[in-house]
């Protein structure tokens, strides 16, 4: 399969896993955390940017295409204030997330860069996490599936495969693979727990 269908791929899986979560929060089956979903979409539009400077080519553009509909995202988690359980922890989260992106200028290196910002991007993941392990069905397994296997096309179609263009789609679709885990296993629990 040629990079540019690998990336189409991509780009198509990205709104097959947004449209339908669009629509659960809009009807208020899933409440996404903003913090997660703001970090999430600023680091990623920077690392589309390193990918691009690093010569990802057409595999960028899935990032690039994720990061619009991720800023798009926070934009809506806060316009419906679907999770309102911020706790001192999500502070930390963010602080830490945001403190760190100042560091991809500094570098001026794209591996530096898209390094940092997975590392906060990462860091996205926390508050989500939490509230995923006491709300797992305020959560959709199916998105983050679907972008566990985005991610695999995603550095299937990057052009030039090096850390600095692999790095980002691999440990967010191991980061997606370990949350849909953890829904997994806590929605099994807590079922368990109402049957007994």
């Amino acid at each position: 399969m040629s990079k540019g269908l690998l990336s189409t791929a991509a780009i198509f899986l990205t709104f097959i896993a947004f449209v339908p979560y669009v629509r659960s929060i809009l009807r208020g089956h899933t409440r996404p955390h903003v913090f997660s979903w703001a970090i999430w979409g600023s680091t990623t539009f920077v690392v589309f940017l390193a990918q691009l400077q690093a010569g990802g080519g057409t595999g960028a553009w899935p990032i690039g295409v994720s990061a619009a509909i991720t800023l798009f995202m926070a934009m809506l988690a806060y316009q419906k204030k679907a999770d309102s359980s911020i706790t001192r922890a999500d502070w930390l989260f963010l602080a830490l997330a945001m403190t760190s992106l100042p560091f991809w200028y500094v570098t001026a290196d794209p591996f530096w860069t898209v390094l940092i910002l997975t590392t906060v991007d990462l860091l996205g993941f926390g508050p989500t996490v939490r509230k995923a392990y006491h709300f797992p069905f305020d959560e959709q397994m199916t998105f983050f599936s679907l972008f566990v296997l985005r991610n695999v096309l995603a550095a299937l179609a990057l052009e030039s495969w090096s850390a600095t263009t692999v790095l980002f789609p691999a440990a967010t679709g191991t980061a997606c693979l370990l949350l849909v885990g953890i829904i997994g296993y806590r929605r099994r629990i807590l079922v368990a727990l109402k049957v007994t």
